[in-house]
């Protein structure tokens, strides 16, 4: 090789070393878009937009909240996994991020090759297990042993192929060993009021479609797929407290970068969310919406991602489940 030649390259990459170095160690300079990959008022949209102010304050730049609905969260995750690696585009990633490699026979992506983790921010789970009252069981215990004696001819109902509600059945069927036929409608909403309504016997859903119908006696809820009971309906039971700790919902929601971030940039946005995530008012606004904090290191973040992969892949692979 060229010895000029090869010295211009040293050169090269020594100065494109140091003037990342010095990106780092200046950022932010401008304000920083959060992506979410879906419409105002959802999930991930009200989790960021209750830490953006004091995000804002920490890192000393406006933190923005960038909608991009479409293609279950695609759409969005690719704007972050193709932006420039510079820390001023981040995605707001959910349980779509975790389960969609394995709906999808084809992402614009990969997953984990294009994104890295920053920070874990929350958890929740408010998805139930509830049958219409005409159903002769009154715990998960009772509901197992009848489906175990009438293999195949219970129907359950969930608001689509993919959803939260569907991989929990899924995952009742696979742990407990009982078949139930899956019935998909077009949202949780129509799924929960199908079960209501006498239409099929079982569904699965948020605490925020069942807890009205429950309380009018519509419907009966049997066990909560969390790890601990929800305040919001605190007679209902979680599935480990009736014999299944493994059948457990939690969703969790953190933040991404694109690959070749610079690991100063990374550091910097997980310790201003960190500390985001301890101020009281900040707690209070997530609780009211009904979220855990969770914090935590990127590293933290990326065993998540792993251990969530490695058990909803197992789950939508065993039953062969495509999107709606």
């Amino acid at each position: 090789m060229n010895p000029l030649r090869y010295s211009l390259r040293t050169m090269l990459a020594a100065g494109l070393l140091l003037a990342a170095a010095a990106a780092a160690q200046s950022y932010p300079t401008q304000q920083i878009r959060m992506i979410v990959g879906y419409g105002a008022g959802g999930g991930a949209d009200s989790l960021i937009r209750a830490l953006t102010p004091e995000l804002s304050e920490l890192l000393g730049q406006q933190v923005i909240v960038d909608n991009r609905p479409g293609g279950g969260s695609v759409i969005g995750t690719q704007i972050v996994a193709t932006s420039r690696p510079d820390g001023y585009t981040l995605l707001v990633a959910d349980n779509a991020y975790i389960v969609n490699p394995f709906l999808l026979s084809k992402l614009p992506y990969d997953s984990l090759r294009d994104l890295v983790p920053v920070v874990p921010l929350s958890s929740s789970s408010t998805t139930l297990g509830v049958v219409h009252p005409s159903l002769p069981v009154r715990t998960m215990k009772e509901l197992i042993a009848l489906a175990r004696a009438r293999p195949g001819e219970l129907n359950y109902a969930s608001g689509g192929n993919g959803t939260v509600p569907h991989l929990l059945g899924e995952l009742l069927k696979s742990v407990t060993k009982i078949n139930l036929v899956h019935i998909p409608y077009k949202s949780t909403a129509l799924a929960i009021l199908a079960a209501a309504s006498g239409e099929v016997p079982i569904a699965f859903g948020g605490i925020f479609a069942c807890k009205g119908l429950v309380e009018a006696g519509r419907l009966r809820a049997l066990a909560l797929a969390s790890a601990a009971r929800n305040p919001l309906m605190p007679a209902v039971p979680t599935f480990a407290e009736a014999g299944w700790p493994a059948i457990d919902a939690t969703g969790y929601r953190g933040l991404l970068a694109p690959a070749g971030t610079p690991r100063a940039i990374i550091m910097r946005l997980n310790a201003e969310a960190n500390k985001a995530l301890q101020i009281p008012a900040v707690r209070a606004r997530l609780a009211e919406l009904g979220y855990d904090v969770v914090g935590g290191t990127p590293e933290d973040y990326g065993r998540l991602i792993r251990a969530e992969m490695e058990k909803w892949g197992k789950i939508i692979r065993e039953a062969g489940i495509k999107p709606g």
